[in-house]
């Protein structure tokens, strides 16, 4: 049956099923009363889908509250023990999978470093060894949480590299920088994981999850247009504005900051990330004559590079040649920011990825000095410079939100066939109650 507007019975079953169950999720503990005015929902509707969301175990009474003159009032919020995701960070220096309650509590996780194992840097992202790693990571993470698969939302992934989907393949990786070259990803990882076939998978850019996670419930919640910035091996972006509302990944990290400049790994020459990503960071302190430690992975290696440019005992003296490499980066940075400034105009620009926070608490006002100095000046006043809150998680936590959000989008049921068609609108509506 339809109703005027070419919605379905069904359509609105599920919006009124979405509309309760976000209200649920994100204003905490609820009445049914109070429910009606702020989901627009009659109250026999209210009623109805309430029902329904009780008797599925999706939706659990949590105490009462008294009324003015009446009985008490039941609250109810969502069961948190009702359904899991994992989340995947595909790094650059590591895979981190976590398996997450509804609340978005952690219960398991596994790490498995990215080391590598030829001649060559980009041996490390070997796409066998790290599809192993996230099939590895997956069977411990519900081994550890005693969970049957069967109960699982979906698999969110984050990657360093442009997300492609194709008929045949689903989600595919273009990650020039790391040598996955159209990496039909989704389908390996199907290949591999024992995970029962009704269980989707969510692929997309690694900054575009940390940006995710950072919107809903980090520094960004409350801005309707931000820009964070991912910081690691590499640099990316993720740009959220009133036309972008479920996030874009851009590749920011390969944008031109100095022509005919370092070469990147991408093969370009003068790329931001060239001269700000970890990997570059310590190349260049190298080539100016510094020592970084042997053998250390790139987390090590810069922990090891801050701490010798900026000693914490009174008597030691700083290492001048990585402090200049240092203050050289952070005018570069400076220079990247201002052009988001002038491109995007955002109220917010956050900070976030491993790398990202261990520089930006260092040299972070540095940077906002030199972002002020290169944009342009209205657009710099109306811009806030900050670190993320969610710390170096955030990018896994962004994954896991990915089936949470489609799993909402059909109220509270796994419907594949219209996540495409209708997961958009919905990240639309989720987005703007989250920044309320």
């Amino acid at each position: 049956m339809r109703v005027r507007s070419g919605r379905t019975v069904r359509d609105l079953r599920r919006e009124n099923r979405t509309a309760v169950l976000q209200r649920l999720y994100f204003d905490g503990p609820q009445s049914r009363f109070s429910l009606g005015p702020v989901t627009g929902l009659s109250s026999g509707s209210v009623s109805n889908v309430v029902a329904e969301l009780v008797a599925e175990g999706l939706v659990e009474e949590a105490g009462s509250v008294d009324s003015a003159g009446g009985r008490p009032r039941t609250l109810l919020r969502i069961r948190q023990s009702s359904a899991y995701m994992i989340g995947v960070d595909i790094g650059e220096t590591r895979v981190r999978v976590e398996l997450f309650d509804l609340n978005l509590t952690e219960l398991a996780r596994v790490e498995r470093p990215l080391a590598a194992n030829g001649p060559r840097k980009v041996d490390r992202y070997d796409v066998t060894i790290a599809v192993a790693h996230v099939r590895d990571g997956i069977e411990a993470v519900v081994r550890q949480a005693g969970i049957a698969p069967e109960r699982l939302l979906g698999v969110g992934v984050g990657v360093p590299g442009i997300v492609a989907r194709t008929p045949e393949d689903g989600a595919v990786v273009h990650g020039q920088t790391i040598g996955w070259d159209a990496v039909p990803l989704e389908r390996l990882l199907r290949e591999s994981v024992p995970l029962p076939q009704s269980v989707p998978y969510f692929i997309d850019n690694g900054a575009k999850t940390l940006g995710q996670a950072e919107m809903w419930f980090g520094a960004g919640r409350g801005a309707s247009n931000a820009v964070v910035v991912l910081f690691g091996s590499g640099v990316g972006a993720c740009v959220v504005s009133d036309d972008l509302r479920p996030g874009r990944a851009v590749e920011w990290g390969h944008l031109t900051v100095r022509v005919r400049g370092r070469r990147c790994r991408c093969g370009a020459q003068g790329c931001l990330e060239a001269y700000a990503g970890a990997e570059a960071l310590l190349e260049r302190w190298g080539e100016a004559g510094g020592r970084p430690p042997a053998g250390a992975d790139e987390e090590t290696a810069l922990t090891a590079m801050l701490a010798a440019a900026y000693p914490t005992a009174a008597e030691a003296e700083a290492d001048v040649t990585a402090l200049a490499v240092l203050e050289e980066t952070a005018e570069y940075l400076g220079a990247g920011f201002a052009d988001l400034i002038n491109l995007f105009q955002p109220e917010k620009i956050l900070v976030g990825g491993w790398a990202g926070l261990q520089l930006g608490a260092r040299f972070l006002d540095t940077v906002r000095t030199y972002a002020t100095s290169y944009a342009l000046s209205y657009p710099a006043s109306h811009v806030r410079i900050d670190l993320g809150t969610l710390g170096p998680d955030a990018v896994t936590v962004g994954a896991a939100i990915l089936p949470l959000a489609d799993f909402f989008a059909q109220g509270g049921r796994q419907e594949p066939a219209e996540v495409e068609q209708s997961a958009p609108a919905w990240k639309a509506s989720l987005r703007e109650r989250a920044a309320q």
